[in-house]
């Protein structure tokens, strides 16, 4: 079976880590965090292009294989119960991914796979817990790629399992998520906003407008607790 590409730790380890979900439905939740690289996408504000930007960042540096064995032991050794597989684009990986999700699904793991939603989840469908889905908006600057993939949005769309998470940056950006929203059907309990920023001062700054807009519109707000308490560090 083919190994994960995953992130690398500047110590040589990967980029295998606990803390708390900071996003989402299930923020504060402590969880494990694996970090798989390569991405389909180029948002213009990633926080982690160093698991897809070869231009700045050296792959060899940057990235390591790692079997689905040493992935599960890496993640049994650290308390959480709950796995969040995140990126770059996980389910670019899913072949390779899927066999360590069985794993830990046998040892009663809670799963959690954060995806830009243009790649389906496949077999994945039936054993992730959560999937976090996160379509890009116009302002992320994937000019000329596929950001938006309708049958894998509806695919999506159709799983209990699947939240919608928006970056947002302003107002402009409210009437592109009302879009998709009505396109795939998409319940507004399941759609949750988080505001954009790489800092402390951009989320305070535009938290209070978007949490107004989620309480007018059903939807969930979520912040990025691990920026508030960490800042835009890595591996926390």
């Amino acid at each position: 079976m083919d190994d994960l590409l995953v992130s690398r730790m500047a110590d040589g380890r990967p980029e295998i880590f606990a803390s708390i979900q900071g996003e989402g439905v299930s923020a504060g939740l402590p969880s494990t965090f694996i970090r798989l690289a390569v991405c389909n996408l180029r948002c213009a504000w990633c926080d982690t292009a160093y698991t897809w930007d070869w231009e700045h960042y050296d792959r060899v540096e940057q990235t390591m294989p790692l079997s689905a064995a040493g992935a599960v032991a890496a993640i049994t050794g650290l308390p959480p119960r709950n796995v969040v597989i995140t990126g770059g684009e996980p389910l670019i990986q899913r072949r390779q991914l899927t066999p360590l999700v069985r794993d830990l699904k046998v040892r009663d793991y809670r799963i959690e796979v954060e995806t830009n939603g243009t790649v389906s989840p496949g077999e994945l469908s039936e054993l992730v817990d959560q999937f976090n889905v996160s379509p890009k908006l116009a302002h992320s600057g994937n000019d000329g790629l596929i950001r938006i993939d309708p049958p894998v949005l509806r695919e999506f769309a159709a799983l209990g399992t699947a939240y919608f998470k928006f970056v947002v940056q302003d107002d402009a950006d409210l009437a592109e998520v009302e879009a998709l929203r009505d396109q795939f059907a998409i319940p507004p309990a399941r759609v949750v906003l988080m505001p954009e920023g790489r800092t402390a001062a951009e989320l305070t700054a535009r938290s209070p407008w978007l949490a107004e807009t989620c309480t007018q519109r059903g939807y969930r707000f979520s912040t990025r607790l691990h920026i508030l308490i960490w800042g835009d560090k890595r591996g926390v």
